[in-house]
């Protein structure tokens, strides 16, 4: 697809028989969960396992009951459409029952990641207005410290016993007290552009964004299941994701179920090695795979030979930029190209190497179908082809595509800044070349500016992460007293190796003989970690105060 084709009048897209021509009323939870339940109540929709190995097998008969008796328990506790709940629950049933009976109600849902801390927790329900909170023990434990804190909280449900000032969930339904057939009650009717999901940015600022998205949102995600995951009926996709990411309601939610295909849920407690992960693909019959390139950085570092992959079709990597190595390692041991895809917490799928997308190594992929992209400078124009530009996603002309963001909660300056004269700008950057190929280029203040060139960290990082002593790199520009600005990279080491001044020369001289003279990083620091967000992805930010000041990294 070309730049000039990406901008075109959209076309009606339907895939699986789901269609993106959105009524004017929907709910995902009806339109999905209870269909499915009827037209075919055997099918299968989770495969839940834990650490310990123990599983639990849902229906979406299941789902369609218990999100009922879920709803009517919210309901006969004062939850109402448009009430906003904050869902503080690690990747168990609970999360999809509860998001479902929200959704049910035409109530507004907020997952969050778990590792919050009580002072994270405490900022977002003040910030978002949160009238409940649904939690497991650990949740429960951080949110009773700062309840007094938040005096608009009314509601505390808890999923794993009997607390003191919470409703008992499992206690409740015991009592037989709630009907598992239907939401009692006048039917709650739920418009296409009323809001149903509100989700913190997962990026590296100190206060992130609230996204608001509406009840159409879910159906943008055909793209994310239908074309990108390239799922089928009977699938069995696994994704690995924290619930409160933006990534879990991306890839283990709304595109997989309207595909027919049955989520399998990890859930990973405490201590994590990504290791474990593998024999699962084998043991499980996993036939899609999802997840962030941190995960499959760490994947590669083990002997892919050893596991089963005979099931697997698919596999996908989303979140942050994965690089051309680690890819080349992942196929061939597994036989499988991971294909990328480019969205944000604020949009449905925008750009992706889709299943019946040719692969281009390096790219991202192509536009999505009902997504005008165009690539702007900083005054708003399009830039020529194979320049570096600002990803701008058109909204005018009484066009918005079905999966962008209603707006930021209580966030004038981010709305105005976001979106400009009939634009959302993304806040990153790409380059198109002349087949319709996106190459992402980093977030707008990632741009190393040295000595007159522009250089987008990922084209340094590729080249560093073939070096075979890296393990992880991330590229930031430092300050310098002649050009201003260098390249400085810092490097976690593979197992064995020791950082050094020859190795430090070695990695140099290995980047200097790979690619352009002026990419190579003058300054490189070891270190036994990078800084990272909740969702993954590297706190560049944090790199450059420490490239600019100097001192001991922190990382969080």
């Amino acid at each position: 697809m070309s730049q000039e084709k990406a901008c075109a009048a959209p076309k009606p897209l339907t895939i699986g028989g789901w269609s993106l021509d959105i009524p004017e009323y929907c709910n995902c939870a009806r339109d999905v969960i209870d269909r499915f339940a009827k037209e075919d109540p055997t099918r299968e929709a989770m495969l839940w396992v834990n650490q310990k190995g123990e599983e639990k097998h849902f229906t979406f008969a299941d789902f369609s009951r218990l999100s009922n008796q879920a709803a009517n328990m919210l309901r006969a506790n004062g939850i109402k459409k448009g009430d906003r709940i904050f869902l503080l629950l690690p990747r168990i049933p609970e999360w999809w029952i509860f998001s479902a009976a929200i959704m049910k109600l035409g109530a507004i849902s907020c997952p969050a990641p778990t590792l919050l801390m009580p002072h994270d927790i405490r900022f977002r329900i003040n910030y978002g207005n949160f009238k409940g909170v649904i939690a497991d023990a650990s949740g429960a434990d951080k949110v009773d410290q700062i309840r007094e804190e938040c005096p608009r909280l009314t509601k505390l449900i808890s999923v794993e016993g009997p607390r003191q000032g919470w409703l008992d969930y499992y206690g409740e339904v015991a009592a037989g007290n709630y009907s598992q057939t239907a939401v009692d009650g006048p039917e709650v009717k739920t418009r296409a552009k009323e809001p149903m999901l509100l989700i913190f940015t997962s990026g590296t600022s100190k206060n992130p964004k609230l996204v608001q998205h509406t009840f159409d949102y879910p159906y943008g995600h055909l793209v994310t299941g239908g074309l990108w995951h390239g799922l089928r009926k009977g699938d069995l996709h696994f994704a690995v994701s924290d619930t409160g990411w933006g990534k879990n309601i991306w890839s283990n939610y709304f595109a997989q179920w309207m595909m027919g295909a049955c989520l399998f849920i990890y859930d990973i407690r405490g201590k994590f090695h990504a290791e474990e992960l593998l024999p699962l693909i084998g043991k499980y019959g996993i036939t899609s795979f999802c997840a962030p390139p941190t995960i499959y950085r760490m994947l590669v570092l083990n002997d892919l030979k050893k596991f089963d992959f005979s099931k697997l079709r698919s596999c996908t990597a989303a979140g942050e930029p994965l690089h051309a190595e680690t890819c080349r390692i992942w196929r061939e041991g597994t036989g499988i190209t991971i294909r990328e895809g480019y969205g944000q917490t604020e949009t449905a799928s925008l750009i992706a190497t889709f299943a019946d997308t040719p692969q281009k190594e390096g790219a991202i992929g192509k536009a999505a179908p009902n997504w005008h992209i165009e690539l702007h400078d900083d005054d708003g124009k399009e830039v020529p082809q194979g320049e570096i530009g600002r990803i701008a996603v058109k909204i005018s002309d009484g066009w918005r595509p079905v999966g962008l963001l209603d707006k930021y909660v209580g966030a004038d300056d981010d709305n105005s800044s976001y979106f400009i004269n009939g634009y959302y700008y993304t806040g990153d950057k790409a380059k198109i070349d002349e087949e319709g190929y996106y190459w992402f280029c980093g977030r707008n203040d990632d741009i190393i500016k040295s000595s007159g060139y522009r250089i987008g960290p990922l084209e340094v990082e590729e080249v560093v992460m073939r070096h075979e002593s890296v393990q992880e790199v991330a590229v930031v520009g430092a300050p310098d007293p002649l050009r201003g600005v260098v390249i400085k990279a810092y490097i976690v080491l593979k197992k064995g190796y020791v950082g050094s001044d020859e190795l430090v020369k070695d990695i140099q001289t290995f980047v200097r003989m790979e690619t352009a003279p002026y990419k190579y990083p003058r300054k490189i620091e070891f270190v036994k970690a990078l800084p990272k967000s909740f969702s993954g992805k590297v706190k560049r930010e944090v790199l450059r105060k420490h490239a600019e000041n100097g001192g001991e990294l922190v990382i969080d």
